[in-house]
């Protein structure tokens, strides 16, 4: 059998009298007889299926996933982002999405290749008789993580989806049935298989890789024990299952993690790595580029120049930062561009900008494209998945769900303000249950933009319809959100005519 990791060149090679064109030569084909046999194939294996986290890996469109289209699917669908251009991605800007629009088919896609990659090597890694237990261990621990990782973004985004592991790698290879219509399971069964898989990871996997036996350096980026009970602590708030959550955060803890001082650095493309790191999607601008600062950066500007500003955010959020408050200045909100026009925010009440003005639709963030980064095409910002703000913030609403407003959880809040210098929250007196919990919403909001986590906060908080549809109306639009109707996506429309099993009977059609 081949596994599609098949590269061939046809070479034009002759004299000064004739030319010959030679047969495709293959360098690549792997088979059950040469595939899987050694410690550096298991490693590379591995990796392959960390790379699908920015697929597809090399520079041919290396947006993908965490590389970027995650924003489409989990900040574009709120108030937060906003695009322009456009197209499918701005029908999905505007709410307006539709079971063919390509953005959702990107989700699925990407998001299963790396749940399926993680299977093939799930199936043939235990079976290799090279390596030892513990490296078999310490590889299924980690592909475990990632397969964990692609079904909880999967059932965010589609509910009930396709459940194959590796036992579906097996039956495929002794009696394939690629063609048959597979039904979906329901996402509690699903979930079943997320918290095993992270249960074991966290059991299995080191805190870090200092002094590992089979890594030879630091390799930071690799799922840890850490990572594997932070998704763990994620998938259990999605599920509103607080105290097991509250539980994790406590054991997170722990582990020695901190908050980065200064927010503007915790995303300079230069800071790879950090005390505040827990699970990140790593790149480096010479061997493992992304396309981040391309799509994120902003139009004609003098210092970051020749970007598309395709993922930017809505003015509306950004008027809802403090001016204290440091996150408010990752923004190319105020410059004279390379054209000479100053790029500005509309007056209120204006939309015919004088001469010399320019007023942008929407804001680029320095998040992914600060100033002192990449000045080439292809770049090196990290996509940070996991960090430990993430889990300071998610104590602070276990413990509001649980106990309602307590001292703990407005200093957890402050705690996040502070770094960013904006005005903490006053007394837990002040609050109740309801307040508090909107409260930690707008902190998320502001804390976590363009990291794919807005709408899946607005979504636990059972704010998903209000806030959104309050925004659409703000800025002129139709509010279309309709709960439950809108809690997931459609099926991709080219996945629905293959298999009859999926249906949109209850979603956007």
């Amino acid at each position: 059998m081949k596994y599609a990791y098949i590269a061939f060149t046809a070479l034009l090679l002759g004299t000064s009298s004739c030319k010959k064109l030679v047969e495709p030569k293959v360098y690549s084909s792997l088979t059950d007889a040469n595939a899987f046999l050694t410690l550096s194939d298991a490693k590379a294996a591995v990796n392959g299926v960390y790379s699908r986290l920015k697929q597809p890996s090399g520079r041919s469109d290396a947006w993908m996933y965490y590389a970027g289209f995650q924003v489409t699917i989990s900040d574009l669908t709120t108030d937060v982002g906003h695009a322009s251009s456009g197209g499918d991605v701005g029908l999905m800007s505007d709410c307006l999405w539709a079971p063919a629009n390509t953005y959702l088919a990107f989700a699925w896609q990407h998001q299963y290749k790396l749940v399926t990659d993680a299977n093939t090597s799930l199936y043939y890694i235990p079976k290799m008789t090279s390596i030892t237990d513990a490296q078999k261990n310490q590889f299924t621990a980690e592909l475990r993580f990632l397969r964990a990782l692609g079904y909880v973004d999967l059932t965010d985004a589609f509910g009930p989806v396709i459940l194959v592991t590796e036992e579906t790698v097996a039956q495929n290879l002794k009696n394939p049935t690629y063609d048959a219509p597979t039904p979906t399971t329901p996402v509690a069964d699903i979930n079943k298989l997320i918290i095993s898989d992270l249960e074991y990871a966290a059991q299995t996997l080191p805190v870090n890789y200092l002094n590992s036996d089979i890594y030879t350096t630091n390799d930071v980026g690799r799922a840890t024990k850490g990572a594997a009970m932070s998704l763990l602590c994620k998938l259990y708030m999605r599920e509103h299952e607080w105290q097991k959550a509250l539980d994790l955060t406590t054991e997170i803890m722990k582990l020695g993690y901190d908050l980065y001082p200064s927010y503007a650095g915790l995303f300079a493309e230069k800071n790879k790595w950090c005390q505040e790191s827990i699970f990140s999607a790593l790149a480096d601008p010479l061997n493992d580029a992304v396309e981040i600062m391309n799509h994120f950066g902003p139009i004609n500007n003098p210092v970051v120049t020749d970007r598309w500003q395709y993922f930017a955010l809505t003015w509306y959020f950004w008027n809802t930062f403090a001016a204290n408050d440091d996150r408010k200045q990752m923004f190319y909100y105020d410059y004279v561009g390379t054209d000479g026009l100053h790029y500005m925010q509309a007056p209120a009440g204006q939309t015919n900008p004088p001469a010399g003005f320019y007023y942008m639709p929407d804001v680029a963030t320095m998040k992914f494209a600060d100033p002192k980064g990449s000045t080439t095409y292809y770049d090196g910002h990290v996509f940070p998945i996991l960090r430990y703000a993430d889990i300071l913030l998610c104590r602070a609403e276990a413990l509001n769900e649980l106990s309602g407003p307590t001292d703990e959880a407005i200093g957890l809040i402050n705690r996040v303000k502070s770094r960013s210098h904006a005005t903490g929250l006053g007394s837990a007196a002040l609050f109740n249950k309801q307040s508090l919990r909107d409260a930690i919403l707008q902190e998320r909001g502001w804390e976590f933009f363009f990291e794919c986590k807005r709408r899946q906060d607005l979504i636990r908080m059972g704010k998903y319809e209000s806030v959104v549809n309050t925004y659409l109306t703000a800025v002129g639009k139709t509010g279309s959100i309709t709960l439950p109707r809108d809690k997931y996506f459609p099926y991709p429309q080219a996945q629905v005519d293959l298999n009859k099993s999926l249906n949109n009977s209850d979603r956007r059609h």
